[in-house]
Formats: structure tokens, sequence, C-alpha cells
């Protein structure tokens, strides 16, 4: 892309502040040191950005017309999966506070936000015949809305591992090659919808990890190993599932890549416009 996008992965959530009344808000003074990193720590030409996750940051699992996904059954039925037993229930609460969450980027000069798009908030179903969820489209559109108001490029994931619950029921998941086909209807969704301001586009997070921490070793959702790993997994086969998953990876990543290209991708002069890969 002739970019390179530095991923802080801020902690936005210690940028709060306390009310007089005990609420939170978004702090709007800066409280880093004139030596910290910033903007003209970096050539001209580099985007100086951060990065995050729907499930991490988001929070407002239940509200707005969000279907449920895999990471909430993850955390939910099987806590002493995660170090402290937490969830993604409120999170950072970004779905609420995205406001001064860009007012904070914007104060550090950053020049892009890479971010998530929560497949089953948009699609509670997972797939467009199960209806879209306009309050997710909405959240989205606000979000890229006030980001370009600030000057700052959103950089969209469009899997960040977060399948939703509804297609892990029906088929699977990422087990069935029946998900790639819904993949590609959810990214043709966000191609629709958001692809007027949005240029450039992450198919899938780290599909290794996805595949190896989720169905070879059962860290991460949905939590499946063989049992003589004895990692108190949720069923499964390491030798054989990781693989099964790379392979529909691929395909639904390839589905998405050929699809913007034909559909989506303005060009100038027979170059495309906009960018598509993977993280």
């Amino acid at each position: 892309m002739g970019y390179i996008l530095l991923s802080l992965l801020l902690v936005i959530a210690q940028s709060r502040t306390t009310t007089t009344n005990g609420s939170e808000e978004a702090s709007t003074h800066s409280s880093y040191g004139s030596d910290s990193l910033n903007r003209t720590s970096f050539p001209p030409d580099f985007t100086f950005g951060t990065a995050s996750a729907a499930y991490q940051y988001e929070g407002a699992a239940n509200e707005g017309g969000r279907g449920p996904s895999i990471w909430d059954t993850f955390t939910h039925r099987y806590p002493g999966k995660i170090q402290d037993g937490s969830n993604g229930d409120v999170a950072i609460d970004s779905y609420h506070r995205y406001k001064g969450d860009v007012e904070i980027m914007k104060e550090m000069g950053l020049d892009a936000y890479r971010f998530s798009i929560s497949w089953s908030r948009v699609l509670p179903r997972g797939k467009l015949s199960g209806g879209v969820n306009k309050e997710g489209i909405k959240y989205y559109n606000h979000l890229i809305d006030e980001l370009l108001g600030k000057g700052i490029k959103p950089f969209v994931t469009l899997f960040h591992w977060d399948l939703p619950q509804a297609l892990e029921d029906e088929y699977g998941g990422f087990l069935s090659p029946k998900v790639v086909d819904d993949f590609k209807g959810f990214a043709e969704l966000c191609f629709k919808e958001f692809g007027d301001r949005v240029k450039h586009w992450i198919t899938l997070n780290e599909p290794w990890s996805y595949s190896m921490s989720g169905y070879a070793v059962g860290s991460s959702a949905p939590g499946r190993c063989s049992s003589w790993l004895q990692l108190n997994c949720t069923g499964g086969d390491s030798s054989t599932e990781p693989y099964i998953v790379s392979h529909h990876e691929l395909l639904a990543h390839a589905t998405a890549v050929n699809l913007y290209k034909r559909k989506f991708s303005a060009k100038r002069n027979g170059v495309p416009i906009g960018a598509m890969g993977w993280c």
C-alpha cells in the first residue's frame, strides 16, 4: 500500500477521567510528555496510527440489535479460559464513547485508526438472509464519519475472530465451506455501506493465530482442540481442524478480494484506488 501502519494498541480506557458526578468520560487533555512518541517522530509519508478489535473495544454486547459471537459464548461459558475471568460485555465502551476516543486520537496526532466491524452487529444471524441490523450499520457510519471529520483515515478489518455464534451453531463456522459464501455476503454489505469513505480494507486479522489458538490449542474462541492435550477444550481435533479452518480462511479472503476488485474498487488511469489485504 505504500504505507506502514503503526499499531500502538493504545489502551484508551486509561485516558478516562471521572467527573464530579462519578461518571466516566474521555479525557480531553493529553497526558503525554514532550519526549513521547508523536507524529513528528516520523517522516511525512509515514502513517501514524493505532488499532483495535470490536470485541475488545466496543462493549454494548447486548445493545443495538447485536447478535452473540463465538467470543461471547467463549468468555461466558468457559470463564476459566480467560486469565482474569473478564469478558467483552462492556470492554472500554467505545460503542457509546467513540467520539471521545476519536478526540484522543486527534490530540495525539494520529493519521489512521484500524478497527474491526463486528460481523454479528451488522448481521446478527451471520448471513444476509437473516436480516441486516440497521442500528449496527448506523454505528459504524457514525464512527467512520467522526474519524474523517478529525482527519483520521479509517482502516477496516472485516474479521477479527468474532464469528457470529449463529454460524457456529448452524454448521461449525470456519470448519465448513459454507462460511465462504456467508463471509462474502458480509464483506459485500460492508463494501456497499462504507466503501464510499473507507479505502483501506483488511479481510482477516492474523488468520494463523485464529486457526492455531481456536482449533489447535483451544486458548481462543471457539476453544477447540484434541482431548489428549488435556486443555479442557470444547471438542475438536488438533491434527486436522487448524488446516481445515486455514483453508476456508484462504478461500474467504480470496473471495472477498475478488469481489472488491470486480465491483467496488474504483480505478484511475487503470490503477485501483483503495487497498485490500490481510493482517
